[in-house]
């Protein structure tokens, strides 16, 4: 994953992490860190104001992580997102994962790509006007 995001995350957020999300290796199976993926852009939309429901709403298209260390339980994970590329009607997110244990070294790197879609008919659709602000600044 070559990394093209900006120096500061456009959202962060904090993210526990559960029992539940450990495998039978004793740390946090592969699978749930597009789990953290989810909840960070679902945290970071509902911070930006978007409406759960509409006549237009996001999907991820593309998606993937590198995993650079193992995470255990228990412990707290920042998801830092970075968005760019904007084009008529997505935009690709970049996530990085740390721990309140390690702040300073990543244990994961993600991104995903994102398309703007009707609610009618699932076809793209250019992003709204208040999505396309968070790249004007």
């Amino acid at each position: 994953m070559s990394d093209t995001s900006p120096s500061q995350p456009f959202f962060s957020c904090e993210i526990p992490v559960r029992w539940g999300d450990m495998d039978a290796y004793g740390h946090v199976n592969n699978t749930l860190y597009f789990r953290y993926f989810e909840e960070a852009r679902f945290q970071w939309m509902l911070a930006k104001g978007l409406p759960l429901k509409s006549d237009t709403h996001p999907v991820v298209v593309t998606i993937g992580c590198t995993f650079m260390r193992p995470i255990f339980h228990p412990e707290t994970l920042r998801i830092d997102v970075y968005i760019s590329e904007p084009g008529r009607s997505s935009f690709m997110v970049t996530y990085k994962v740390y721990t309140a244990s390690q702040p300073d070294v990543p244990a994961a790197e993600g991104y995903s790509k994102v398309v703007w879609v009707s609610s009618v008919d699932g076809k793209s659709v250019p992003l709204p006007d208040p999505v396309r602000a968070w790249f004007a600044g």
